[in-house]
Formats: structure tokens, C-alpha cells, sequence
């Protein structure tokens, strides 16, 4: 994964969070939803990815250079 620190971090805290609500679910503790732990991730990747293509820094981590 190409971007900054700080995206990698909060992507990073959101599939941890992510996988303890499916552990959770998985153990029976909390039932939440009903969505399967695929759909969920594609989800969350989706959404860094879309956060991330507008980020100053990550654009700056990949090279890419500012459109005139």
C-alpha cells in the first residue's frame, strides 16, 4: 500500500476495529448486521482508497504531481 502515514493508520485502526466486531460476532457475543466479514472489507477498502486519491501527502508518497 502506497500512501502516507497517517491514511495507513487510520486504515490500519479501521480493519483492526472491523475484525474485533467480527471476532466478537464470531464468539457470539454480539450479533451486529448480518453482513458477511468479505463484504465488510471491500467496503473499508473502498473507502480508503477513495479517501487516500485525494490525500496531499499520499499523493506526494506515489509521485504524482499536481495537474495544471
Amino acid at each position: 500500500m502506497n500512501g502516507c502515514s497517517k491514511c495507513i493508520k487510520m486504515g490500519g485502526i479501521t480493519l483492526a476495529v472491523l475484525g474485533i466486531l467480527f471476532l466478537l460476532k464470531d464468539l457470539g457475543v454480539w450479533g451486529f448486521w448480518g453482513i458477511n466479514w468479505w463484504t465488510a472489507l471491500f467496503v473499508v477498502m473502498g473507502l480508503g482508497s477513495i479517501g487516500s486519491s485525494g490525500c496531499p501527502d499520499c499523493k506526494a508518497v506515489r509521485g504524482e504531481s499536481k495537474r495544471k
